[in-house]
């Protein structure tokens, strides 16, 4: 189920953001930010599309993979794409996204932690990469401020069921249920993204709904 969980290499996120409007973008996060690894360009030197198919090439990679390359390869290849893609446009949103999500398999958390508050940033509107920081958040043990943080990711998408999978998830695990958890395991019973997420929220009903009236 936690590969269900992580929104990183999705290419429709790229599809969808990549025309955001550059003015706003770039008040989202001064570009002299020292945090920064990328080299900021001047808005005439950005280059918005090439950014946009480096990240859509990425994606594929993550999604169908290279025949005979190990994953550790993919991940690699994936990761330099990202950041030409970075190189050619530093407010691309959805590379800072999959560079994080490409960070979080590989183990680097403070360094998924970083492209996903970027991407957060970049994409306010959008939920996946604050339930991709949450879940950063969770890995590195850090159990409250990743549920704050999956809250917010229903701030902007209320009614998100990859959320609700993975929120319900860490506090059922984490005996750290609420008010809001049984009907967020109800709307999973029903419309979880696979099959063992809609059998595994039942369960849980069975279980523990009498804890949760």
């Amino acid at each position: 189920m936690s590969k269900s969980i992580l929104r990183g290499s999705l290419r429709t996120v790229a599809l969808t953001l990549a025309l955001l409007g550059l003015a706003a973008l770039a008040g989202c996060v001064a570009a002299s930010d020292s945090s920064s690894p990328y080299s900021p360009r001047t808005e005439a030197a950005r280059d918005p599309l090439k950014a946009q198919a480096l990240t859509l090439e990425a994606a594929d990679l993550l999604s169908k993979g290279e025949p005979g390359t190990s994953r550790e390869a993919q991940l690699s290849n994936a990761e330099t794409l990202l950041r030409q893609a970075l190189a050619a446009d530093l407010y691309h949103g959805p590379a800072h996204n999959n560079l994080g999500a490409v960070y979080l398999k590989q183990q680097k958390l403070y360094e998924a932690a970083g492209e996903f508050e970027w991407a957060r940033k970049l994409m306010p509107g959008h939920p996946d990469p604050r339930m991709n920081l949450a879940l950063t958040l969770e890995r590195a043990g850090r159990t409250d401020e990743a549920i704050s943080t999956y809250r917010t990711a229903l701030e902007v998408y209320p009614d998100h069921i990859p959320t609700y999978q993975a929120l319900t998830r860490l506090q059922l695990r984490k005996n750290k249920p609420d008010e809001q958890t049984r009907p967020m395991l109800r709307a999973v019973a029903l419309q979880g993204e696979t099959r063992p997420w809609r059998d595994w929220a039942q369960k849980m009903l069975a279980l523990h709904g009498h804890a949760m009236q």
